[in-house]
């Protein structure tokens, strides 16, 4: 008997298997019990009817408990009804390991109650399909890079400095010396790029800020791309680009996770057209003040309710180009024409969802950038190794980061960044 997972089912229509799976949830008459059956690939029905089993396999479906782990052997058939589109009619019933009182039910639990149980909450239909559009969007990021000649490079998570300030770092003990956890790989993607050419990172980073927002998680994962001999305009390309690839891989392969989450197709859809568009931080702060927005002020940095505005305003995913250099990175380009703003960009996702990706061209001049880390007051001995990127065959170059667990939340339409990973670290929460 050929043993296969539930995802292949339309692949064995009316032959008959054994699946390995555990029971999510269960109803039964005297006559028929219908079980809710997941193996890790899918959920679907399996069906059990009195009058064609012996009567031992009809009492031990009959009284499974949630969660129990089991064989079921039958014959695979179509189920118009099903979201899935497949069920197994159900001819034999192997108890592999029996659960009993499981904590989380099919009634209404609170978050806190979920959270605490996080490692078995995964096991929902609603945290699988959000797993899978994760793990889709994990898959299409390394088939977009491999496309267009990229060099995964893993930088390292335990760093001597900072490349945005030490405020909101873990320090930790390095034997004889502080290290810190990093808060993006940046730095060391600028001085794989001029060894590779185009180069992108895809790892943890830690941040300590104590934030509670829907948006924030201390330890989240980032893909972090650098080009030599690219400037801005070019990056912002390669950037929609990316997303636009990735929305289209979850509408093309993620079809029965986003029907389980509810997530409007069609608008998604929306999210692929070419090119986004761009507005300057000078007329994104006209445009707040003109609508109401008496809160911001010339200089300083955005939102919630700002970013939320602002790409409402465009029903897609939006540039914000040319942020004021007081709020932004010591490392970035000056603009060509203004000395109080930077060349860089952040995408703003539409639906309230805020910034996903933060990117610029960055600074190419020795000079220049030994004032900026003496002005920011870091210490040029940690940074000796990024200057030499600048002594040695400088060259225009471009990056940005994307952040992971954001942008499954805007593609899966969920109102929480805590459910786009497996195990959130939050300012509160550690475990489990």
């Amino acid at each position: 008997m050929e043993q296969i997972q539930i995802i292949d089912s339309k692949n064995h229509v009316g032959e008959t298997v054994t699946i390995g799976a555990w029971v999510a949830n269960k109803r039964s008459s005297g006559k028929i019990a219908f079980l809710q059956l997941r193996d890790g690939t899918a959920f679907f029905q399996g069906v059990v009817v009195k009058s064609e089993v012996p009567e031992e396999v009809f009492q031990t479906a009959k009284n499974l408990h949630q969660e129990t782990s089991v064989l079921v052997t039958g014959e695979i058939r179509e189920d118009s009804r099903s979201k899935f589109g497949y069920e197994i009619g159900i001819t034999n019933v192997e108890v592999v390991s029996e659960s009993h009182d499981y904590p989380i039910t099919p009634k209404e639990h609170g978050t806190d109650f979920l959270m605490d149980h996080r490692h078995l909450w995964l096991r929902s239909s609603r945290q699988h399909a959000i797993m899978q559009i994760r793990n889709e969007i994990i898959r299409a990021t390394y088939e977009f890079f491999n496309q267009h000649h990229f060099v995964k490079i893993d930088p390292p998570i335990l760093t001597g400095s900072a490349p945005e300030g030490t405020t909101d770092l873990f320090e930790t003990n390095y034997f004889d010396q502080k290290a810190y956890l990093s808060q993006s790989g940046q730095l060391y993607m600028e001085a794989a790029a001029m060894a590779f050419g185009k180069v992108f990172s895809f790892g943890p980073t830690f941040r300590a800020e104590k934030s509670k927002t829907r948006r924030h998680l201390i330890e989240f994962w980032m893909i972090e791309p650098e080009m030599a001999f690219t400037h801005q305009e070019e990056s912002l390309e390669v950037q929609e680009q990316y997303v636009a690839f990735l929305v289209q891989n979850v509408l093309d392969h993620c079809e029965y996770a986003l029907d389980v989450l509810g997530r409007d197709k069609e608008v998604l859809k929306t999210y692929t057209k070419l090119p986004f568009p761009r507005i300057t931080y000078d007329d994104a702060i006209e445009l707040l003040k003109k609508n109401g927005f008496d809160d911001i002020e010339w200089g300083e940095d955005f939102g919630s309710p700002h970013e939320t505005f602002i790409a409402n305003s465009f029903e897609q995913p939006v540039f914000i180009l040319n942020y004021p250099k007081a709020i932004k990175p010591f490392y970035m380009k000056p603009h060509p024409t203004r000395e109080d703003v930077v060349i860089c960009a952040d995408m703003i996702a539409p639906e309230g969802y805020g910034e996903i990706i933060g990117g610029s061209e960055r600074a190419t001049d020795y000079d220049f950038l030994l004032e900026q880390i003496r002005n920011h007051g870091l210490d040029e001995k940690e940074y000796s190794w990024y200057l030499d990127l600048r002594k040695y065959g400088s060259v225009p170059h471009s990056g940005f980061g994307l952040g992971l667990e954001r942008t499954v939340t805007w593609i899966a339409g969920i109102d929480h960044v805590r459910e786009a990973i497996p195990f959130p670290r939050l300012l509160n929460r550690i475990y489990p």
